[in-house]
């Protein structure tokens, strides 16, 4: 497909600008530009038909089934979309004086609460602008809580193996070591390693729960004593929150910190890069140190400081404020008793053929591990992932967990239908039979879809990263 610069056909317009009535002026200074600025020139109908065409190449969640495991790409309610676009959140300005605002300001108000609610937090910050900036924060808050006790050598974050891959980075970058410790043979925390990992310098713990292999954590209360009775936080990474909202809270699990995903709990949009949001509650200990949503008022003296200009992505928290309206106490919980449902019903479907990494009931994902497949037949997760393609399903997420060989990550979401899991599963089922009958369809797949199989290596070796002409 060709990019806009090579459709570009000189004097071709959208748009008719009138002629300046005011005088020219131009500048000479080394600054200037030398050249003329190269930019595509096509007729409004030629631009339309080109990001026509870039649409019909994306798969996204309102094409068909999207199963993207640890990231909940569900539907998002249009109602969501309509109510951020009403007059009075969407042409509004960050800059306008706080009296014209106290509308929004009462939204965000009420959004805290209703997270701290749902999480069992004392205070929430909604200034994150995704999950792994929340991380980030999150971790602030533990850091400068431990230097208020005159705490400074506390310097290790405890992570599992099965924890998101941001999770090591963000503590990286917070200023911490990670200390990693193995799971036991049901894919948990192994308690032993954890009580061989905390000492006088454990700042704290990072875990989600169910973890990523999609699997609660059963002894989560004795996980939580056994750091702090080391003297060190325990964060939750709130990614699938998603499985237990409306039936635990991390806050009675013992956690002290935790961010959430509005993304994936709460039906906000998810993709292309953003916008996104990650708000941030803590305990009443660690208040003190949030930023301050409020950016009217000067900072708090004992505060991380502002991690996002005015108020974060404020459009993104109307619509979670909308969807955890419209489904109450009741729905929320309803919507996590689905997905844990959906998940073990496809789960059931396909085990007869595939292997799961760990085997038993799941929450809302879950894991497969094609390791034999590959070894019998030459057949990777790679390859079932490129065959779901020609079928019209988004493939799994491939090779994560990485302590799980030639995985596929499972995630169907509370918002898919019996008749689309069962669909899901007869696709499987067939790529599956097709790997052992005739390998070779599935190692050359997809045939149908609108890009073939790319050449990976080259691909990520030696990317064309700009036009050349």
């Amino acid at each position: 497909m060709k990019v806009l610069i090579e459709k570009s056909v000189p004097g071709h317009r959208a748009t008719l600008m009138p002629t300046s009535d005011v005088p020219c002026c131009t500048l000479n200074t080394p600054q200037s530009r030398q050249s003329p600025l190269l930019l595509p020139e096509l007729s409004e109908v030629e631009l339309v038909r080109h990001y026509t065409a870039l649409s019909k190449r994306v798969f996204g969640v309102d094409d068909g089934f999207y199963p993207l495991g640890s990231c909940t790409m569900k539907y998002n309610p249009r109602v969501n979309e309509r109510v951020a676009k009403l007059p009075g959140f969407s042409r509004i300005h960050p800059l306008q004086p706080p009296e014209t605002l106290t509308g929004c300001t009462e939204v965000l108000k009420e959004l805290r609460r209703l997270l701290c609610d749902i999480t069992g937090m004392d205070d929430m910050t909604l200034q994150p602008a995704a999950g792994a900036h929340g991380e980030f924060a999150g971790l602030l808050l533990i850091k400068a809580y431990h230097q208020s006790q005159g705490n400074s050598l506390r310097t290790k974050i405890i992570v599992p193996d099965t924890a998101h891959g941001t999770n090591p980075a963000t503590v990286s970058m917070a200023g911490f070591s990670t200390i990693n410790i193995l799971s036991n043979t049901t894919g948990r925390v192994d308690l032993d390693a954890l009580r061989s990992a905390v000492g006088s310098d454990t700042a704290g713990l990072m875990l989600t729960n169910p973890n990523t292999l999609g699997l609660f954590e059963d002894d989560i209360l004795e996980i939580t004593r056994i750091v702090h009775d080391a003297g060190g936080l325990c964060y939750y990474d709130g990614a699938n929150l998603n499985a237990i909202a409306g039936i635990v809270r991390p806050g009675d699990m013992g956690f002290d910190v935790i961010h959430l995903n509005l993304h994936k709990t709460f039906s906000t949009p998810h993709g292309g890069g953003g916008p996104g949001s990650g708000p941030v509650g803590c305990k009443q200990a660690l208040s003190a140190f949030l930023p301050n949503d409020d950016p009217t008022i000067s900072r708090p003296a004992h505060s991380i400081g502002r991690v996002k200009a005015f108020y974060g992505n404020f459009s993104v928290l109307i619509k979670a404020f909308c969807y955890i309206l419209i489904l109450g106490c009741d729905g929320l919980r309803e919507t996590a008793q689905q997905a844990v449902l959906n998940a073990n019903y496809l789960k059931t479907l396909i085990e007869k053929q595939y292997t799961l990494a760990f085997p038993g009931h799941c929450m809302h994902e879950f894991v497969l591990t094609l390791a034999s497949l590959k070894d019998q037949y030459g057949v990777s997760a790679l390859d079932v992932a490129k065959a779901l393609l020609d079928e019209g399903m988004h493939p799994p997420t491939m090779y994560f967990p990485l302590i799980v060989q030639e995985a596929l990550m499972i995630e169907p979401t509370e918002t898919e239908s019996l008749d689309t899991l069962k669909e899901a599963a007869r696709i499987f089922l067939s790529v599956f039979d097709a790997a052992v009958s005739t390998p070779i369809t599935i190692q050359n797949a997809p045939q149908r879809a609108p890009i073939k199989r790319p050449d990976e290596v080259t691909a990520a070796r030696t990317p064309t990263l700009k036009w050349k002409n």
